[in-house]
């Protein structure tokens, strides 16, 4: 490693994670890295100073960022589009930016030139995920192991060569003392036509291989593909001047910095691929397998007491782990039901105050009805306006139960959520309390001849890129994964400034206890925006509620409902509509006419977006972070959507007679009202 510093901590990340630097866990470091400082000082005796193999992780010292921040909301929604979204002429680059300034993320990932595309994408995914887990908060890091690394940093990184940190690799074997002079002089001679090659290669990427006294020498030259021709050479001029500092007297080495890396070896290590230089010397050089293991009559090499001591050592430190961990893990436990019991006490609310509030749930504060229950306004005695659903009385959940589940929905913290703000228990009664939002719900404004003027185009964009964030954040960055099931105007609330809220999200798990996996025989949502797969099948996942969420921001662009209207003597829903106009070429059609002075272009764009969602094929639907990349980054390329589900309409309108294409015929479900079968949403409680 590069110094005992930096192996300790290396083994302060893995061995106590952040999630548990506890004041408990605190107070056990010092004993423990005592234990470990001896065992580990062997080992860095016996490796080579300066000397690093793959894997290997950098975190930067420029900055942190803090959770649950932007910041790292951005950072993840990078990382979740990494192995999906190759560069489509090189499925070996990936170059991604996203956010504003300061917290606009950018990350690069590199594989090696040679390596198959599956390799690639599950080689980055890896790296994505561990550098995560190794440099938490930090604002940059560098990773790399042998077949692919990334980088990612709020600075601006795409074309900019990067020549720190540096690592390397050394192949503990060494050369007999007859044969040094003209082996390095082979390797130095073979590095250097690499680095011309890679530097003029489109892929930035060569390899090749020499001989000298029947000895084979394989080398491997590559720049990130974002470099210029000069900017690689360079980089690799002044990586292959390290050359001396790390392995010129050994078999094999390399040297790896974030812009460019080489590596020789006496063994072919890589794949031969059309950026492979022909051999320097005349005949094909004799097949050299890897370094042999020592036989009893070998000479052992400098290295074999760190290969000896490194399995001790490492059997040493996880017993003194286990220990270690064995009480934290009493003390974290403690700690965690002391902290549960506190949230408890400040959740529940006494029933006697909900009916004072509610004027004892009086219909003229009835606010709504979903399948659950109803929805009441009230006001507490402090003044504060609160929205209460008072619940079923058949949900066939116990009080424990009900009262974990409540606390692990209360931890769903997001701005275009609805905050969940407590609960009461009373005997038969189950009582949720939430923020109250003054505007109540989108479809009373969308749907609405006169209010709807109130939605400019800002506005609807707003609360288009509003809801997008909200999904995201059930479906990836909350403690819980939630796939909602239910998306639909009526579920999504404006506050003053009218920012969306998404509501009716999590609840759904507290009483239907067997449907978190993704399958049910019950179908519940509202007809009209639940996904094909999931009305005919009864499969839900994360790209149901994309489907609904397309269909969302198809009605918002559009002000009309998702229901069936007669177009002429052609019954259409949204849905085929838009379709139809996208074939025809007059997608603007279907802008709402109260739109008169927002940007056609960015409307048909949003169009765009939604018919990606709608996809009848669910492995062509976007997942959320790529529709929330869609719609905050103007220049990402949109594919071209394929039909959408939709239920097919016939001519004629004698009887109005629908037949659906994917599910049963539900003529009395569609009128001037959407019809919701249950208000739910479905909870896997994953903790991530």
């Amino acid at each position: 490693m590069q110094s005992l510093t930096d192996l300790l901590s290396l083994f302060n990340t893995i061995i106590f994670p952040t999630a548990y630097t506890t004041m408990a866990i605190d107070s056990l470091r010092l004993p423990f890295f005592f234990s470990c400082f001896v065992l580990l000082f062997i080992v860095v005796s016996a490796a080579q100073p300066g000397n690093v193999e793959a894997p290997y992780y950098h975190c930067s010292d420029i900055g942190n960022y803090t959770i649950n921040s932007t910041y790292q909301t951005n950072l993840k929604t990078l990382f979740s589009m990494l192995p999906s979204q190759p560069n489509d002429d090189n499925f070996r680059f990936f170059n991604l930016s996203f956010g504003q300034v300061p917290d606009k993320v950018n990350v690069i990932a590199l594989c090696r030139g040679d390596i198959a595309a599956d390799d690639c994408r599950s080689c980055v995914r890896a790296s994505a995920h561990n550098v995560s887990e190794i440099c938490p908060q930090k604002k940059a890091a560098f990773a790399y192991v042998d077949d692919c690394q990334l980088r990612y940093s709020n600075k601006t990184i795409f074309g900019v060569v990067e020549n720190e940190p540096t690592s390397y690799y050394t192949n503990p074997q060494s050369l007999s003392s007859s044969d040094e002079t003209q082996f390095n002089s082979a390797v130095e001679r073979l590095l250097k036509r690499l680095r011309i090659r890679a530097a003029s290669a489109d892929s930035k990427f060569a390899t090749g291989n020499a001989t000298v006294n029947s000895q084979a020498v394989y080398g491997l030259a590559q720049c990130s593909p974002d470099l210029s021709k000069q900017q690689c050479d360079d980089c690799l001029a002044m990586a292959i001047g390290e050359i001396r500092r790390c392995c010129l007297w050994n078999v094999g080495g390399g040297v790896v910095r974030p812009s460019c890396n080489f590596r020789f070896e006496s063994y072919i290590f890589y794949t031969p691929t059309a950026d492979t230089l022909p051999p320097e010397s005349l005949g094909s050089p004799p097949p050299v397998s890897p370094p042999p293991r020592q036989g009893k009559g070998d000479k052992k090499p400098a290295n074999s007491t760190a290969i000896i001591v490194i399995p001790v050592v490492i059997t040493t430190i996880l017993i003194i782990s286990c220990c270690t961990f064995a009480r934290a893990r009493k003390q974290r436990e403690k700690a965690k039901t002391v902290d549960e019991n506190r949230l408890t006490e400040s959740l529940q609310f006494d029933f006697g105050i909900i009916r004072i509030a509610t004027d004892d749930f009086s219909h003229a504060n009835k606010l709504g009805q979903g399948g659950f229950g109803v929805v009441y306004k009230g006001r507490l005695l402090n003044g504060q306006d609160i929205a209460v659903k008072r619940l079923s009385r058949d949900s066939g959940q116990g009080n424990t139960e009900f009262e974990n589940e409540i606390l692990l929905v209360a931890k769903l913290q997001h701005k275009n959520l609805v905050r969940l703000l407590g609960f009461c228990l009373e005997g038969n009664e189950r009582v949720v309390i939430y923020e109250f939002v003054p505007n109540g719900s989108l479809d009373h404004f969308i749907f609405d001849p006169i209010k709807r003027t109130q939605l400019d185009w800002e506005t609807r964009y707003k609360i288009i890129r509003g809801i997008a964030r909200g999904i995201l954040y059930l479906h990836e960055d909350s403690q819980l994964r939630i796939i909602h099931r239910d998306l639909k105007a009526s579920n999504i609330l404006l506050d003053e400034a009218m920012n969306p809220k998404i509501s009716d999200f999590g609840v759904a798990r507290l009483f239907v206890m067997d449907q978190t996996h993704g399958e049910t025989n019950t179908i519940v949502g509202t007809y009209g925006y639940m996904a094909p797969e999931y009305v005919m099948h009864g499969h839900f996942s994360v790209k149901s509620d994309v489907f609904s969420f397309g269909v969302l921001l198809l009605e918002i662009i559009s002000g009309r409902k998702s229901i069936f209207f007669c177009n002429g003597k052609q019954v259409e829903n949204l849905l085929s509509s838009a379709w139809r106009n996208w074939e025809e070429g007059t997608i603007g059609n279907l802008i709402d006419p109260c739109l008169k002075d927002g940007s056609a272009s960015k409307m048909q764009r949003l169009i765009h977006v939604g018919l990606l969602c709608i996809q009848k094929d669910i492995t062509q639907r976007p997942t959320m972070a790529l529709v929330v990349i869609m719609l905050n980054n103007s220049s990402y390329r949109l594919q071209m959507p394929s039909p959408p589900a939709y239920l097919a309409p016939t001519t004629g309108d004698s009887n109005m007679t629908v037949k659906a294409n994917w599910m049963v015929d539900r003529p009395d479900q569609y009128g001037s009202s959407q019809i919701s079968v249950n208000d739910v949403s479905i909870t896997e409680l994953c903790p991530r």
